[in-house]
């Protein structure tokens, strides 16, 4: 059974997407958005998230607190919380109606040009879910690169740093990103160039035209009419 290029196209972008929103999930559950090693004691690492901060110690368990508050969090991380929701959302609904919009997906009562549009929105919410992950976790960045450069803060005081967290968010917005792009490319392709294997024939709808006039009666017949594909 071929697979026509807008076919492939779709898929590509919807494993993108997928792929990406999975990456993103990960990003906010991670505390590993921030680090800082203690010159006095190495064998402790301090790492902070969006939701907590744990204690890692060698050869101990890992300790770690859930924020009390969502008004006492620095503003980039209350910033982050907000959109990475958001990002899951967005993304959610972007791969739900992308996949609908898709050649995968077949339903006699849907039109090609319902299908378009279905996929165009869900190429539109998958970038804008990458918009919406790239914005927190570059904030945090550039709030941690901030403090650690700052001349009033003591040197002998320790700095925070770049968790892995960060890149992985990184990468998931790069992935939401490519599988956004994709999916709007593949619905802006015309249908002239893309089969449909998987359908079915289509049913010729059935339309009533007069007839000429026999024995002073009016007659109806039934003919296909013509389909536009």
């Amino acid at each position: 059974m071929a697979w026509s290029f807008r076919a492939k196209v779709q898929l590509g972008g919807l494993l993108l997407s997928l792929l990406g929103w999975v990456c993103s999930c990960v990003t906010t559950i991670l505390p590993q958005w921030k680090t800082l090693n203690l010159e006095l004691n190495e064998m402790e690492t301090w790492i902070m998230g969006i939701w907590e901060v744990c204690v890692d110690r060698e050869e101990v368990a890992t300790v770690c607190k859930a924020f009390e508050s969502f008004l006492s969090l620095p503003q980039e991380l209350q910033v982050a919380r907000i959109l990475m929701v958001a990002s899951h959302g967005l993304g959610l609904l972007g791969l739900l109606l992308s996949s609908f919009g898709s050649e995968c997906f077949q339903f006699h009562r849907i039109r090609w040009v319902f299908k378009r549009r279905l996929g165009l929105l869900g190429g539109t919410l998958e970038a804008s879910a990458s918009a919406t992950t790239f914005l927190p976790v570059s904030w945090v960045a550039h709030a941690t690169i901030q403090d650690f450069w700052d001349d009033s803060i003591p040197d002998i005081i320790p700095r925070w740093e770049f968790g892995g967290a960060l890149y992985l968010g990184w990468a998931a917005g790069i992935f939401l990103a490519l599988g956004g792009l994709l999916l709007i490319f593949s619905a802006c392709l015309g249908k002239e160039d893309v089969p449909f294997p998987l359908m079915a024939g289509p049913t010729v709808p059935l339309s009533c035209a007069p007839v000429e006039e026999s024995d002073g009666s009016f007659h109806l017949m039934l003919r296909p009419r013509n389909l536009v594909i």
